[in-house]
């Protein structure tokens, strides 16, 4: 029996367990630590789905490493953001619209055949970037009500 995969996954939850903790303990408002599980759990399963079985053909395809920029907006926004809620939404933003572009740029590299599989590929990044907009207007709405009191 192989145990690596049960060791990424092990590593995989308990860095997104702490990456919450870390992010969440920023502000008391529950709807900043909401936003912060959804942005959370967008960057585990977008990992965990590539490398399962990859996003765009199999989990081999080196076209997947261009997934590493959504996340690499994502966390290097919130630093410069210094996790402030208006700054986290602008990053979230920046993110999503990351993984929208991701297949497109995909298709410039690769140029595939068009198939239903090329469609799914993009109906999953649009609603993995659905995740990211969903968080940045969480994050949003944390700091509107975080002005109001």
């Amino acid at each position: 029996m192989n145990v690596a995969p049960f060791i990424v996954a092990g590593l995989l939850l308990l860095g997104a367990g702490l990456l919450f903790l870390l992010v969440a303990s920023r502000r008391r408002s529950s709807t900043y630590k909401l936003a912060a599980g959804v942005a959370v759990a967008a960057s585990l399963l977008l990992v965990w789905g590539n490398l399962a079985v990859g996003f765009i053909g199999s989990e081999d395809n080196p076209v997947n490493l261009l997934y590493g920029l959504v996340l690499a907006v994502g966390f290097i926004g919130a630093a410069l953001a210094r996790l402030q809620p208006q700054g986290m939404a602008r990053a979230m933003f920046a993110a999503a619209l990351t993984q929208f572009a991701v297949p497109f740029v995909a298709l410039l590299i690769k140029r595939p055949e068009l198939t239903m599989g090329v469609l799914w590929v993009i109906v999953l990044n649009t609603l993995f970037a659905g995740l990211w907009v969903l968080a940045g207007w969480l994050f949003r709405r944390a700091e509107a009500m975080h002005a109001r009191s």
